[in-house]
């Protein structure tokens, strides 16, 4: 099968518009092209989409970067001139919504100046700049300037997947066919009897199109669900003189916003305080180039991203009435990429398609063919009646019914079921994936690249050990002041100032009086051993700051300058202990004074950073300089060391196990961090991830590694230790594309996005990540728990898992179909199944099957095994012998009751056809039920097992026996069929629970598993052909 479906593969990330386009136009057969392609991209939409987004941003470079004089003098509009409506003033606003646009979105200085600058505006807007909003005006904010949301789709009504459904090619045909059958019975059968058949084709069309149409509309309210948590994005404001989060639907005109390293500017505003703060406008007009904001450049846009630095700003326009607002509107244009397996299984049901429209056309000939050989012996060939025009109607029915049974239209959708469903529930097991192919991927993760701080530890960080005053302290809340009055008294008061000062976190009051801290959890330790040691941050903070250079992951130090009251002013850094360290030329003795820092000291130190590493302490330096005169620049050198710190970050319970566990799944798992080398080693060790044949490196030591040693080194790897986000990105890379793993990367900062974006699955983090982060990643880990990962990788297996046993099921049923059809209408000259019936085996095998087997919980038992490798034959040798072997017991059995039933069920009376008949319908029926249950394993005997815990596959199971009991016994005239004898009734069912014997014997037949083309890097084997499930102890 695999040669044929050479043009059905795509890349699971960013596959190319060519690789899109090839596979569509191999497509043949599809009866309903609006269904079958629902969840596939709109390549025409998206390529318009694309030209509507370039000219959106072609207009904002204009206006950035071309603010030419001729439109400075259009837009400059004096206050005075300027006309408020009634509304807006009875308000107490002093600008409407599109003045406060215009200034923004046309960076028109000019005319901020005219409105008295930002001081001039928050008058205006009716806001204080130090306490914010109030939140008693948010209502009259909203109503005069709008809500910070943009134009979206409506949802599609349930009444429109009706709509949709009922444009099925062959469901329109036998529509057609059921009426002309309606009209011509009646007059040759008279009423009622003559309207039976054809009503009942058209009652049957109708269940269809209600189950189909009720199964897409479910589907739809799930990825409803899910591009709802998508889009949920929260941000510090300051309202009633309080710092609060909220989410960006919630901003209003007039908030004063908070922004960070990694943010996402929620609105268009302009700036209000900050440092350094640096913005990327690229997803907005194009640029690469970052932007220097500041009180000379102070206009920011919605959309765009703090890409370093930190700030305050004030809003002015949300929602519709910015940039971002209509940019927003093309985003969803296209829809998503199409998964791997959707494209293949699109291929599936084209070759089948072919296969099964072959099958229909001969049915029809060979049915026509004997019905007209038939007239000609028997002397009636001149003579023609309406009975032999709905004959030959029916057996077009049939022919089209055939057609309906054989294209498969469900195997593509069922993927998308089987998606929908585990995004579901990952979504309540802490896990938001983004991009639905990143589902199937990881199920074939074969490396897990994978943070320390936050993902393997708790995050919750406590200051534990202390260096200072050439001493070593431990913390402890409840003696800290006995373990700490060693310490001078000069040393502890420019400590607590290094503390206060140099952080990137804050204390505030709540609206109770208690005080927060926020922050990260690094910094917020920081603080709350500052708190505890008796420290004032309202005392301490009232130096005042000259220069801040934010901490980033690349120089791992934050340093600011601070002016001293009585002049001159002081220099504080505080970042990674050894690069603090290499930046000091002194250190506080005991005495508290500066001494010169000799090589022994600075070794002695060095014993203290490892002694606290070596305890898996995070370790921190903190150190000042005095200067006179402050520079261009902060300092990098002759700084004088304060104290070194050991922060305590626990690992997370569970962790271990769900990394033994992955380890078994043949998954390895490598801890990439920022921290220490024995502080990585020691986590690494307590997690099982660092073994004793595996390696730890340190990220200057990686990058010094030309090709070839790489080649060698990387596989075992385990620990990277003081890496930078290049050495993550060209990490993964390397295990990429040169050892050919599929690799899933963790990441929270900003600068993490490259890796994010080159990995197989990126995964951001859903507490400590960035929005810069979260964009760039295909998995949101909502609770920065690495056990989450160890179960979206379950969850990825079980969904390829799922559609194996779907696809099983489904060609057993179109291979039985098929041949048992075409050999009756050959054989006997008519068909033994009827338009009808075979509407209701589609139902069985398509909708109702996908239902059961496509949205099966995933079990233990998954992660004993290796990855699915990225060549794997998606029909493996197993499943044919399975699908054969059922088909087989299946044709044997429904072809002897077909020729020789009555004998054998000893059948005899006026009605002995229609009870074989409905009996051979009956018995398939039930044959297909229990190959369900046989489905539920590919290669496990013990198929009941768990069963009981699948309800949506039992309620599917129950659901198909009582419909199938009342159209045997209450449908007749419709549906063709007799009631049943208790004793029928019997036999048919063990038909049915035979096949699960039958099962058992073919499991047992050896399969010569697929040539491997390779074997892992760890030693294991690769996947065989076909999932190798366990028995259960």
């Amino acid at each position: 099968m695999e040669r044929y479906l050479k043009d059905f593969v795509i890349e699971p990330k960013n596959p190319s518009e060519e690789a899109l386009q090839k596979w569509r136009s191999a497509v043949r057969i599809v009866k309903n092209p609006s269904r079958r392609f629902r969840h596939v991209a709109d390549l025409l939409k998206r390529r318009e989409a694309e030209a509507k987004r370039r000219k959106i941003q072609e207009k904002i470079r204009v206006a950035l970067y071309v603010q030419k004089a001729a439109l400075q003098f259009i837009d400059a509009v004096s206050a005075a001139d300027h006309h408020l409506s009634d509304e807006v003033q009875e308000a107490g606003f002093g600008m409407d919504a599109n003045e406060l646009a215009s200034v923004v979105r046309g960076h028109d200085a000019k005319k901020l100046r005219l409105h008295g600058g930002v001081d001039g505006i928050a008058r205006k807007l009716a806001v204080s700049l130090n306490d914010g909003v109030s939140e008693s005006s948010l209502d009259a904010r909203q109503k005069i300037y709008g809500f910070n949301r943009y134009v979206e789709k409506p949802p599609r009504s349930f009444w429109l997947f009706v709509w949709e459904a009922l444009h099925d090619l062959t469901l329109i045909i036998l529509m057609v066919c059921a009426v002309i059958s309606v009209v011509v019975g009646v007059v040759t059968e008279g009423w009622p009897k003559g309207m039976y058949d054809g009503i009942g084709i058209i009652l049957s069309i109708f269940l269809v199109v209600l189950v189909t149409a009720v199964s897409d509309y479910r589907q739809s309210l799930q990825f409803r669900d899910l591009d709802k948590e998508k889009k949920k994005i929260f941000v510090y404001v300051t309202r009633n003189g309080y710092r609060q989060k909220i989410s960006i639907y919630d901003i209003v005109v007039g908030d004063v916003v908070h922004l960070n390293i990694g943010d996402q500017v929620p609105a268009d505003g302009i700036f209000l305080t900050g440092y350094g703060l640096v913005i990327d406008e690229a997803s907005l007009s194009g640029e690469s180039e970052p932007v220097n904001v500041d009180q000379g450049k102070p206009f920011l846009l919605s959309g765009t991203k703090v890409q370093d630095g930190s700030g305050k700003m004030l809003v002015m326009s949300v929602g519709m009435n910015t940039e971002w607002g209509k940019l927003m509107e093309t985003l969803s244009e296209g829809g998503e990429d199409e998964t791997p397996l959707q494209v293949k299984l699109n291929g599936v049901a084209t070759i089948i398609g072919k296969i099964g429209l072959s099958f229909a056309v001969l049915t029809f000939l060979v049915l026509l063919c004997r019905f007209l050989a038939d007239k000609a012996i028997s002397g009636e060939f001149t003579k023609w009646s309406s009975q032999d025009a709905l004959l030959i109607l029916n057996y077009f029915a049939v022919a089209v019914t055939i057609i309906v049974v054989a294209v498969p239209e469900g195997l593509p959708l069922a993927v998308t079921l089987s998606l929908a469903f585990a995004m579901k529930k990952l979504m309540n097991d802490r896990a938001l994936v983004r991009h639905l192919s990143a589902c199937e991927t990881m199920g074939s993760a074969t490396c897990i690249c994978t943070d320390k701080t936050g993902t393997l530890t708790t995050n919750h960080m406590v200051l534990n050990k202390l260096w200072i005053c050439e001493d070593t302290h431990i913390v402890k809340n409840d003696s800290w002041n006995e373990s700490l009055s060693s310490v001078h008294e000069s040393a502890m008061a420019i400590f607590l100032q290094a503390i206060f000062h140099n952080t990137g976190a804050e204390v505030v009051r709540s609206k109770e009086g208690k005080r927060n801290i926020l922050g990260t959890p690094t910094e917020s330790a920081l603080l709350e051993f500052g708190l505890l040691v008796g420290g004032d941050p309202d005392t301490e903070q009232r130096l005042t700051l000259v220069e801040v250079e934010p901490f980033n992951s690349v120089k791992k130090k934050m340093s600011v300058i601070v002016a001293l009251p009585g002049g001159g002013f002081r220099a504080f850094c505080k970042g990674a202990s050894e690069i603090i360290l290499q930046m000091c030329d002194k250190y506080i003795d005991s005495t508290g004074e500066c001494v010169s820092m000799t090589n022994t000291h600075a070794k002695n130190i060095m014993d203290v950073i490892n002694s606290f590493a070596g305890e898996a302490l995070r370790t921190l330096g903190l150190a000042f300089k005095d200067m006179d005169e402050k520079g261009n620049e902060i300092p990098e050198d002759g700084y004088s060391l304060i104290a070194i710190v050991g922060i305590k970050d626990p690992v997370r319970p569970g962790v271990k196990e769900a990394v033994e566990t992955c380890r078994v799944a043949g998954i390895t798992v490598r801890m990439v961090t920022g921290d220490n080398i024995n502080t990585a080693k020691a986590i690494a060790r307590e997690c099982g991830i660092l073994t004793d044949d595996g390696l730890a490196i340190e990220g200057p030591d990686f990058r010094e590694k030309g090709p070839e040693e790489l080649k060698e080194l990387i596989p075992k790897i385990q620990v990277m230790a003081r890496s930078l986000p290049l050495d993550k990105y060209k990490f993964v890379t390397q295990l990429r594309l040169v050892h050919k793993e599929v690799v899933a990367v963790t990441g929270d900062g900003t600068n993490d996005a490259p890796a994010l974006h080159e990995s197989d699955i990126g995964l951001a983090m859903g507490i400590a990540g960035t929005e810069v982060a979260k964009e760039n990643a295909d998995v949101i880990i909502l609770d920065d728990n690495f056990s989450t990962i160890e179960n979206v990788v379950k969850w990825g297996r079980s969904v390829y898992i799922n559609i194996q046993k779907f696809v099983q099921f489904q060609l057993t049923v179109n291979i039985v179909a098929l041949i048992v059809n075409f050999a009756s209408a050959c054989i006997t000259g008519t068909a033994p199944l009827t338009a009808v019936q075979l509407l209701w085996v589609n139902m069985i095998m398509d909708t109702l099957g996908a239902l059961a087997l496509a949205t099966e919980p995933p079990t233990d038992e998954l992660m004993h095994r290796p990855p699915v490798g990225r060549d794997e034959s998606f029909i493996s040798r197993t499943m044919w012998r399975n699908i054969i072997g059922q088909a087989i017991y299946q044709l044997i059995v429904l072809g002897a009751l077909e020729f020789d039933g009555k004998r054998l069920l000893k059948l005899s009376g006026s009605d002995a056809d229609s009870v074989l008949n409905t009996f051979v319908f009956n018995s398939f029926v039930f044959c297909q039920v229990f190959n369900e249950i046989n489905s539920r394993y590919i290669e496990k005997i013990n198929v009941l097992d768990g069963m009981l815990s699948s309800g949506v596959f039992l309620a599917v199971l129950v659901v198909t026996v009582a419909f199938q009991i009342i159209i045997v016994e209450f449908l007749g005239a419709f549906a063709s069929t007799v009631p049943l004898s208790l004793q029928l009734w019997l036999i048919s069912v063990a038909i049915g629970i035979v096949s699960m014997i039958v099962a058992i014997f073919i499991k047992l037949i050896p399969v010569e598993p697929a040539a491997r083309k390779s074997e892992h890097k760890q030693g294991y084997k690769l996947l065989p052909s076909a999932p190798q499930e366990t028995e259960s102890p």
